[in-house]
């Protein structure tokens, strides 16, 4: 599957409609306050996989963040949506970003223009 097809299928399940929205709606507000909190949830269950399992990953583990990566890709496509991006130019934009740090040896640091 490539991400506009991904996001073409993720959209249909958006319970506010799946149209473009404006970024002060209660849809567009709800679907930001969704992606942090998955953020959110995957960052506790590392947190925990380090506190309870000395940073050991299981096989249930990668099932569980499997999952989780799925819900924070669903509401990026949902927002990138509302924002009228495609999520295919939000990865080519990304990598092309990325593979010019890389080429310049400033993938270190910080900064989003560097």
């Amino acid at each position: 599957m490539d991400f506009n097809d991904y996001q073409a299928k993720a959209i249909t399940t958006d319970v506010f409609g799946g149209k473009p929205q404006p970024i002060d709606s209660h849809a567009f507000l709800a679907q930001l306050l969704g992606l942090m909190g998955e953020t959110g949830e995957i960052a506790d269950k590392f947190k925990k996989i380090y506190r309870d399992k000395n940073g050991v990953l299981s096989k249930e583990d990668k099932t569980d963040m499997t999952k989780e990566l799925g819900d924070v890709l669903w509401y990026i496509s949902v927002v990138s949506t509302y924002l009228g991006i495609s999520l295919e130019d939000v990865a080519t934009q990304n990598i092309e970003k990325l593979f010019s740090r890389k080429e310049r040896d400033v993938l270190r640091g910080s900064g989003d223009n560097r």
